[in-house]
């Protein structure tokens, strides 16, 4: 009996010293070096990138700011930068698109002038009636040409040319300037300071072409008649009355 128990407690000496040593961790489920499980220091990654904040720090890093973009050309532009966010950890619910629609311009303009005479007998017909006018650029296909006026449809530019026809204007016709097109916006409401200095650290690629900057502050709102009025009692009823 006594052998028995001897040899029990040189088992469970046995056992203890091997889970002390960790051998058993996996058997028992319970690991030897408690809740301070020190392999986890090894896994961790760059932990000399770790930086503690000072208050002021972490104040702005939680400080929500608005950015806005630059107006996209196009929609492929638009993509291009959307995409660019997304890979400085942002998503779709970090930002708003916004669209305007952007007139065409149309514009009464001369036919393409042959020669310099040509050009010069325009020029003084033009001056004579004060019919105010200027040369074509940007177009190379249809310059040298003349334009009399501007529109921002094909509608008005057409009875701007009727009107001259009207008076015996010849050699004019309706030149379309620039294609009514659709212009885009990105909106970002709600960055907190680590997202706003990854967007506006970037120095290449589409973000930085973006253009990211502040949103325009809204100016305040005028106070209202009713407003004014009672404000204008009140400080009439706390003025000290003289005798």
């Amino acid at each position: 009996m006594l052998r028995a128990l001897v040899l029990l407690l040189l088992l469970l000496n046995a056992l203890f010293f091997g889970w002390t040593q960790g051998w058993l961790d996996a058997v028992v489920g319970l690991k030897a070096g408690g809740a301070h499980e020190p392999e986890r220091l090894t896994q961790q990654v760059k932990p000399e990138s770790i930086q503690l904040l000072e208050p002021q720090a972490a104040v702005a890093l939680q400080t929500r700011v608005c950015l806005e973009s630059d107006l996209f050309p196009s929609e492929t532009a638009l993509n291009e930068t959307q995409t660019a966010l997304q890979g400085l950890g942002l998503t779709a619910a970090d930002w708003q698109v916004q669209s305007s629609e952007q007139a065409g311009v149309w514009a009464v303009a001369s036919i393409r002038l042959p020669s310099k005479d040509f050009q010069a007998r325009k020029e003084e017909t033009y001056k004579k009636l004060k019919i105010s006018f200027e040369y074509l650029s940007g177009m190379p296909e249809e310059m040298p040409s003349m334009l009399l006026s501007r529109h921002d449809s094909e509608k008005a530019a057409a009875a701007a040319l009727e009107a001259l026809s009207q008076r015996a204007l010849k050699g004019l016709r309706v030149l379309q300037l620039q294609a009514p097109s659709k212009r885009f916006k990105l909106l970002l409401p709600q960055l907190d300071g680590m997202q706003q200095a990854r967007v506006t650290g970037l120095k290449d690629g589409a973000v930085a072409a973006a253009g990211f900057k502040a949103c325009p502050t809204p100016p305040a709102a005028p106070a209202s008649p009713a407003a004014a009025s009672a404000a204008g009692s009140s400080a009439a009823s706390s003025a000290p009355h003289k005798p």
